[in-house]
């Protein structure tokens, strides 16, 4: 596992009992500690690294409170992947903290419990973040940031926002043809395409992964991928495309979208939260909107994502984790001091309202993301993302659209089935 080494050797030397997870609610406190006392006293939460330097102070505030350890561990890379092979392997953490997208694949490998948190600490958080940490039918996390993308551009090239993604294209063009660009747009694709940044254009052109149920459930079995919907969508990506346009291009990455935007050699970058920092630190004069849609095409929907706190259901102190991410992590102080780390808008409606008067781009993405779609949790969505982004690169670079996406619903279909 690719965990710094510290923390190998922490994990690995565990060798405390488990103990049962109760009832979480805040007059078992005592109970929780008291139980991690009788095992030795320690909790292990994973994160990465921005994370964990956060969570770090308040994790020994914690520890403190309940007279047990806490270890913050951060895990460098491949995070999902390594915990659930520590948890099969019975040497992972108590606590994990990821994105929602996870969660189909963690409770398939049975990684993580249910959360146990009370309605009235539901009813203070974003409903969409809630949404998307509940899994059939049962609350699997502790929603802590939503993220979206959205448009991002630079005001001194691009004043205006454009309503269409044609507009944009036209300004992107001219501020080409007078050299003050050299690209249209920065929108990542790669050699492998990106269908989290493609999304957008995507459901403005028709387009879905998968249809849902009569309860809002997305329905695995309902695959939009290779339907009459999707080509469409992928006729107008095309058109948009090397062969085309030249507004979407594979030379675009994930590796220098963001650069190329703060060089100031395009106007516009479709990205999320995580852009702005650098777009501050180049002096870039930016403002945020939505993602254009395609003209007379419908509203243009990114990827709504959430980051959660998981309960390991191989922990050795579940009790107390489960005090940790529901009596704990629910803290404004907590969740300001991650949006601090990162900043990417506060799940918890006090802590968004505590920053949004200091961060006005907090309410820009919001904005950008309120009609957005919750990323699918379900573990068919891991068979989407490869098929769909190499389908997506091949059509920006001159393939068939029909064909190729086709296929790439054949391909999709075949690793669900």
């Amino acid at each position: 596992m690719r965990i710094r080494t510290a923390g190998v050797v922490a994990v690995l030397g565990l060798a405390l009992a488990a103990s049962g997870c109760g009832d979480s609610g805040s007059d078992d406190k005592p109970a929780a500690g008291e139980s991690a006392k009788a095992t030795g006293g320690k909790l292990v939460i994973w994160a990465d690294d921005k994370r964990t330097a956060a969570l770090k102070p308040f994790a020994e505030e914690f520890g403190k409170e309940n007279g047990v350890t806490v270890e913050v561990q951060a895990v460098s890379k491949d995070l999902q992947t390594n915990f659930v092979t520590a948890s099969q392997q019975g040497s992972g953490p108590d606590v994990v903290v990821g994105a929602h997208d996870w969660i189909g694949n963690l409770v398939q490998n049975g990684a993580i419990d249910p959360v146990q948190l009370p309605a009235e600490q539901k009813a203070g958080f974003n409903e969409t973040a809630i949404k998307a940490v509940t899994f059939n039918g049962q609350l699997y996390g502790v929603p802590y940031a939503t993220e979206n993308v959205a448009l991002i551009r630079n005001t001194e090239l691009a004043p205006e926002a454009p309503k269409t993604i044609e507009d944009l294209v036209a300004a992107g063009k001219k501020l080409k043809a007078e050299k003050k660009a050299s690209e249209i747009l920065c929108l990542q694709s790669g050699q492998n395409g990106d269908a989290y940044h493609i999304y957008p254009l995507y459901t403005s052109g028709g387009g879905y992964l998968f249809g849902t149920t009569a309860n809002g459930d997305y329905d695995p079995k309902d695959l939009g991928v290779g339907k009459p919907e999707s080509i469409a969508a992928f006729q107008k990506i095309a058109k948009l495309g090397e062969k085309g346009e030249g507004a979407l291009k594979r030379s675009i990455t994930g590796e220098n979208s963001i650069a190329t935007f703060t060089g100031k050699k395009c106007a516009f970058l479709v990205s999320g939260p995580w852009a702005v920092a650098d777009a501050k630190k180049a002096n870039i004069s930016y403002d945020i909107s939505p993602v254009p849609g395609f003209a007379g095409g419908q509203e243009a929907q990114p990827f709504v994502g959430v980051q959660a706190f998981y309960v390991a259901a191989k922990g050795k102190n579940k009790a107390l984790a489960q005090e940790f991410v529901t009596n704990y992590v629910t803290k404004p102080e907590l969740a300001v001091a991650l949006y601090k780390a990162e900043p990417r808008p506060p799940a918890l409606t006090a802590a968004f309202d505590q920053v949004k008067g200091e961060d006005a781009d907090l309410a820009k993405f919001s904005e950008a993301g309120k009609n957005g779609q919750v990323l699918p949790a379900i573990p068919a969505m891991a068979a989407i993302w490869d098929p769909f982004g190499k389908a997506e690169a091949a059509i920006i670079g001159g393939a068939d659209p029909a064909k190729t996406t086709t296929a790439a619903g054949k391909t999709i279909q075949g690793q669900i089935k």
